[in-house]
């Protein structure tokens, strides 16, 4: 049973949630109703964090996978002492406030991840577990530095999304015992009882992961005891992910409590009758001074918790004076002074913009020990192993390399989690058309300007045999149409470095280097200025036409440039490896590669034509592909669809004559 004291702290978080959403008239207060007694007991007998500093690194990490619970959250944050107040909750959804409507990582102080696309947390906290297991086997020493949990509350809808059925696989598979999700099994979605939609037996499905489970029945999903029971047998678990099945009531409470109806509404004309079943006799907005003053103490509690790691800290460091350099040089996210980037010229640079990508990583892995990553079973096709530096496994726990198996979207969320924890560079790797698997994921990363990399190979039509389900048509148009993605696609081998250079750096968000199946042949030694976005290739004295190509079509634009040439037409080829990085240059440069008088241009790219109008202008013609590819040797392909040189100068040819 729970004390009386207990009972009003957690009414206190209750109602500090559902003032908000009733001020906002807008929101969910069904969740934290229910799991208001599952957050209490986590937050403030088990979780180790320091409002003072949000950022501590090794503090446990939690993750509100049901991000449309974000009230919850937002109390539990203002109550520890975090920098949120109660102006803020007042705020809550509105515009410009700290409080909206899906935590937000950047946004709020304690917010670990952003969350609301239900599963993605979910994925993101099985990231976050690897990070913390890769990086205490690397780091720990005599003193252990990086000993910490990952917690997550989670939904029905979380376990419901196929995202998170990936995830809770591979999470068994990897055996992450520091990794533990409540499950508040409210037994109801948005638009009805869970009856109607997911009948299976979510312990049983996650024993069958590899996981650890515990229930929590109805009658104990409000008892403080038997909740801190749960969370210390999960705890005592270390070979195996938990999840704690807690049978909580939505909406616990109000006069609609148990159905649908409390999920994503105020309560409305029921506040009063929720007061009152509660016992809450308090104004909206207001703590009582013992809950005020009992959650502010145990999140001072926080500081004491970090000077006793700090201590910890300073002793590993001063043992291990080298491998602490490395350490608070990759949790800063700087790069070394130098990195062994390979050279490439005609003797080494014939080669697949994929196999070049495997070289620059392989080149620079040694002196960037925080790039870590893998495929989605693909390493062998996208070229992304670092070899010598063994696999992330159960009983590796050092290993770079992680098979995330074909789990696209659990890899591109896992690997956005693992950037979040902090202290590691990930990339992921699978075929460029299969991005559609793993979309959510990336535009998750993109919001929030995420540092990791994706590599996508495979990047066109000319991959050839496979056929059309495996051709990227439409892929490099929809990244060009996702805010803050930076899209890399390089024509060679020197360009798939500078790619590499660029995608690394400290700033930048998420970074996507489209690569090629095919062998690309080395354009030559030059400045190619990837980091601008576009670059002079070819110069033509007084140019009649641009020819503009990304990757593989940039070798096809400069052939036909000599076609064009033979018969007295001055074409410049500019090869443009990405629209974003061109668009962010002053306008003296942009016009110094495409001058505004050269009305005649051509763009070249073996994908949908959509945007291209921007630069190749009113008169210009886009060449492409606005339809699905065949199945077919890369060479027929080409022939069947004009992406020959003696075409591709035909059509500019028609295109000067037109001007």
């Amino acid at each position: 049973m729970n004390t009386a004291a207990d009972d009003l702290r957690i009414n206190a978080i209750r109602f500090l949630a559902v003032d908000a959403v009733q001020q906002a008239n807008s929101g969910h207060p069904g969740l934290p109703l229910g799991a208001a007694a599952a957050a209490y007991t986590l937050w403030t007998r088990h979780l180790r964090f320091n409002p003072a500093d949000p950022h501590w690194f090794d503090r446990d990490r939690f993750v509100l996978s049901a991000g449309h619970g974000s009230a919850l959250l937002y109390a539990l944050l203002h109550l520890t002492g975090y920098d949120l107040t109660i102006d803020d909750l007042r705020a809550f959804r509105q515009l410009g406030s700290r409080t909206p409507g899906h935590p937000e990582y950047h946004h709020t102080a304690g917010v670990e991840v952003t969350t609301g696309p239900l599963g993605q947390g979910f994925a993101n906290a099985v990231g976050m577990a690897i990070a913390e297991a890769h990086l205490g086997a690397v780091y720990n020493r005599e003193q252990t530095i990086v000993d910490h949990h990952t917690y997550v509350i989670a939904g029905d809808g979380d376990l419901m999304e196929g995202v998170a059925s990936e995830a809770g696989s591979l999470a068994g598979h990897l055996a992450l015992g520091k990794l533990i999700v409540l499950y508040d099994d409210n037994k109801v979605s948005l638009a009805a009882a869970t009856d109607v939609t997911f009948t299976e037996d979510v312990r049983e499905r996650f024993e069958a992961y590899g996981w650890h489970t515990i229930g929590v029945g109805p009658e104990s999903a409000n008892d403080v005891e038997a909740l801190d029971r749960a969370i210390e047998q999960a705890k005592a678990e270390t070979l195996r992910p938990s999840l704690i099945a807690v049978r909580t009531t939505i909406g616990y409470g109000s006069p609609e409590a148990g159905t649908y109806k409390t999920h994503g509404e105020p309560l409305g004309k029921n506040m009063e009758a929720t007061r009152k079943a509660l016992h809450w006799d308090y104004p909206p907005f207001t703590v009582p001074d013992e809950p005020a003053s009992f959650f502010k103490e145990t999140g001072a509690k926080g500081a004491g918790l970090q000077a006793e790691w700090n201590a910890r800290y300073a002793a590993w460091k001063t043992a291990n004076a080298e491998l602490a350099a490395q350490f608070e040089r990759a949790r800063d996210g700087t790069l070394p002074a130098d990195l062994p980037w390979p050279a490439f010229d005609a003797e080494n640079g014939n080669v697949a913009t994929r196999d070049a990508g495997g070289t620059v990583m392989n080149a620079i892995a040694a002196a960037l020990p925080e790039l870590v990553g893998g495929s989605a079973d693909l390493d062998p096709s996208t070229k992304t192993y670092l070899k010598g530096y063994g696999d992330f496994q159960p009983g590796s726990r050092a290993g770079r390399n992680i098979h995330y198996g074909v789990r696209e979207h659990a890899m591109a969320a896992a690997s956005s989690g693992i950037a979040l924890h902090g202290g590691l560079l990930p990339f992921s790797a699978t075929f460029f058309n299969f991005l559609d698997y793993l979309k959510p994921a990336l535009r998750l990363a993109a919001i929030n300007t995420i540092r990791e990399i994706f590599v996508f190979t495979h990047d066109s039509v000319f991959l050839g045999e496979d056929g059309p389900t495996h051709q990227p048509i439409e892929q490099l148009a929809m990244l060009r149409a996702t805010p803050n993605v930076i899209d890399l696609r390089p024509a060679d081998a020197l360009e798939t470095l500078e790619a590499w250079k660029y995608a690394i750096q400290p700033k930048t968000g998420p970074s996507v280097i489209v690569l090629s199946r095919q062998k690309l042949p080395f354009l030559g030694a030059r400045n190619a200025d990837v980091a601008r976005g576009a670059y002079v290739l070819l110069e033509a004295e007084a140019p009649d036409l641009i020819l503009i190509a990304t990757g593989s079509e940039v070798h096809l634009a400069l052939e036909a440039a000599k076609l064009l040439a033979a018969k007295g037409t001055n074409a410049r080829v500019v090869s443009m490896p990405s629209w974003k990085l061109f668009d962010a240059q002053d306008e003296a440069y942009r016009n110094s590669v495409l001058p505004a008088e050269v009305k005649a241009r051509m763009s070249i790219e073996a994908g949908a034509t959509i945007g291209w109008s921007k630069y190749v202008g009113e008169r210009g013609i886009a060449y492409g592909l606005d339809h699905f590819g065949t199945s077919a040797p890369a060479a027929a392909i080409a022939e069947e669809y004009g992406f020959t040189p003696e075409h591709v100068a035909d059509v500019a040819a028609g295109l000067l004559a037109n001007v």
